[in-house]
């Protein structure tokens, strides 16, 4: 018979534990600006990489096209993001920020900011940024 499996041996549980805490950091100085950490990071990548199309926006966010739908709506419906459709392919539709986007985007990174400052400080800045090099690799 196996031993029941202890919370604290289990990576995943861990990760997803320390995943909603560091969000709700987020999310609490992102909400100043009525936006959730996820709205946060398309804008994000939206604003580095203006005139994605899902499925390339849904590769760089390691996200289901289903669920980065769901994110996007919210978005789209306020006026932050645009779409509109490639000039390769009528069928396919790029994403980037509206003018109201890039002002909101604005904001939101002084937001972002205080977020990642108040992590930082708790965290401490070496072991943050070694953190981010670890999870980043365990998606590349």
């Amino acid at each position: 018979m196996n031993r029941p499996i202890s919370y604290d041996e289990c990576n995943c549980f861990a990760l997803r534990q320390a995943a909603r805490h560091v969000t709700q950091i987020y999310e609490r100085h992102l909400g100043q600006v009525g936006l959730t950490a996820a709205q946060f990071t398309i804008l994000a990548k939206l604003a580095r990489t203006p005139k994605l199309t899902m499925l390339d926006l849904a590769d760089a966010m390691v996200m289901d096209r289903t669920t980065l739908v769901r994110a996007m709506k919210p978005l789209q419906r306020d006026g932050l993001v645009e779409t509109e459709s490639a000039e390769h392919d009528g069928r396919t539709f790029e994403f980037s920020l509206s003018k109201s986007g890039e002002k909101t985007f604005d904001r939101a990174a002084v937001a972002w900011r205080a977020a990642q400052d108040e992590f930082e400080e708790k965290f401490g800045r070496a072991r943050a940024k070694a953190l981010r090099s670890e999870l980043f690799d365990i998606t590349e």
